[in-house]
This record gives C-alpha cells, sequence and structure tokens, in this order.
C-alpha cells in the first residue's frame, strides 16, 4: 500500500534507530531547515500519514519518545545482527551465504538526499565491508572457495581500493591453485593503486606472493636474449636463414667475381 513520503522518511529514521528517538531530536534531524515549530508540525503530519497507512499501527509513540512498533521487521537490523555474527566468526550454510551476500551488496535507501542519513550510510558500508571480508576469510578456511570469492569481490565492489579484500581475493586463487590468477589479480590492483592515488600495494600484499615469479611491473616481462654474436664473414659470404632467404636486416657482403661466359657454339654466351 501506497505511504506518503514524510511517512517514509519517519519510518526509515525510525527504522534505523531501534531504541526509539526523542520527538523534538526527529524533528530536527528530518526537517533541519525548518524552524522547531513548523518541523514539529512535519513531525505531527508524518505521524498521522503512518497511522492511516496501515491497519496495525507502525509507530509506538511513548511521552515523548517515538520508535518503531515491534511488530515492524527491519532487513537493515536483521542483516546488520547477522553480519556481527559473521564478525564474531560464525560460518553460514552456501545458501545462507549466497543470499548474504546479495543483501549485503544493497546501498542504504539510494537516491534519498537526507543529510541524516550520511551517518548511518557510512555505518553500513563499514558493516558490510567487515562482514563481506569476514564471511570470505570463513568460506576460504572452510575451502568453499566460489562463496568465498563471490563475497571479496563484493567488497571490492564497495570499495575499490580496500586492499584487504584484494588479499583475499589472491588467498583463494592460491588455495584453488590458480597462481596465474592470483599474479593477475595482484597486477590489477597494483596498476590501479599506480593510475590513481600513485602509490603500491603493502608489504602484506606481496608477501602473500613471495618467491613467485611476475610479482612487479617489470620483473612480469620475460627478459630479452641478449644478441647473438655473429662473426665476421669472408668476403663473398651470404648469411641465409633456416628457410633459405636472407635476413632483412642481416647486410651481406659479395665480392665482385667475373661472370662466368659460355658459349653455345652459335655465338650466344649465358
Amino acid at each position: 500500500m501506497p505511504v506518503p513520503l514524510g511517512a517514509q522518511r519517519l519510518l526509515a529514521f525510525l527504522g534505523l534507530r531501534p531504541d526509539g528517538v526523542h520527538r523534538g531530536a526527529a524533528a530536527e534531524q528530518l526537517w533541519p531547515d525548518y524552524p522547531s515549530h513548523r518541523a514539529a508540525a512535519n513531525l505531527r503530519s508524518a505521524l498521522c500519514q503512518g497511522r492511516r497507512a496501515c491497519h496495525v499501527p507502525l509507530i509506538d509513540a511513548v511521552g515523548q519518545r517515538l520508535r518503531l512498533s515491534p511488530a515492524v521487521r527491519v532487513d537493515v537490523l536483521w542483516i546488520r545482527d547477522l553480519a556481527r555474527q559473521i564478525v564474531d566468526g560464525l560460518t553460514p550454510s552456501s545458501s545462507d551465504s549466497e543470499a548474504l551476500i546479495e543483501k549485503l551488496t544493497r546501498e542504504l535507501l539510494p537516491g534519498w538526499p537526507d543529510e541524516w542519513l550520511h551517518l548511518d550510510r557510512e555505518r553500513w558500508e563499514q558493516m558490510r565491508l567487515y562482514s563481506l571480508e569476514g564471511l570470505a576469510q570463513r568460506l576460504l578456511t572452510a575451502q568453499q572457495y566460489l562463496p568465498a570469492l563471490q563475497a571479496a569481490l563484493a567488497a571490492t565492489s564497495i570499495d575499490p581500493i580496500r586492499e584487504s579484500a584484494y588479499r583475499i581475493i589472491v588467498e583463494i586463487r592460491l588455495a584453488e591453485g590458480n597462481v596465474a590468477s592470483a599474479v593477475r589479480c595482484y597486477q590489477h590492483y597494483e596498476a590501479y593503486l599506480q593510475r590513481e592515488l600513485g602509490v603500491g600495494p603493502s608489504p602484506q600484499m606481496e608477501a602473500l606472493l613471495q618467491g613467485l615469479p611476475c610479482v612487479q611491473g617489470d620483473r612480469c616481462r620475460q627478459p630479452r636474449s641478449a644478441p647473438t654474436h655473429v662473426p665476421a664473414s669472408a668476403p663473398g659470404t651470404v648469411h641465409l636463414q633456416a628457410n633459405g632467404s636472407r635476413p632483412r636486416d642481416a647486410a651481406a657482403t659479395v665480392s665482385p667475381r667475373p661472370f662466368p661466359h659460355r658459349n653455345d657454339g652459335q655465338g650466344r654466351g649465358w
């Protein structure tokens, strides 16, 4: 059922504050550009809209304090609780992991310009990053490489310069035995950092590939072999390649010799 914008903003604001909030604080943060009396009037209007939008109460008002009704389930809070369990060491099943990764890739109220959302978005982003990295590490330890990789890649999509997420990707590739993929991931991240920030990966990142070739820039290119010394040839010698053709860049010295003349008996020579 459609909910008016004012009620939507109030419900979202309270949904991110499960302990509730004072009426005055809610009005001030939701309508910061309005005088206090006008902001309070807007809050009362939003409360009325919320009551009319649903046949069950969505907001509990006790004195000067507002909070969502216990009957309202907030998906962000559910994901946050599960994410904390993962950070503390929980390893979910494969199916739960896929569902959680999908939810953790979502942004918080995208498109909303409200100033009060800035801090909530920052908290949500950091929680997503730590949760995805923790989940990837748990799945890597459990040798569930595909969901581990999906979780780590999701973290890099949120923060493309976050090295800890790239380190996990390299660890996963090495655990799979895909050394070339691990090196390619390192090179991609190294080039990105150099292009965007002018810096390189940390020693912790380099240590993951310790002893492997192709770790940094020019070391990934095979050194050119030294040119083979060709001794000077005697005059009249032409060097040929294996297919019998003369190299285009090789200089051949041919000494002039008298052209053999032969007569066929009819006065014609060749």
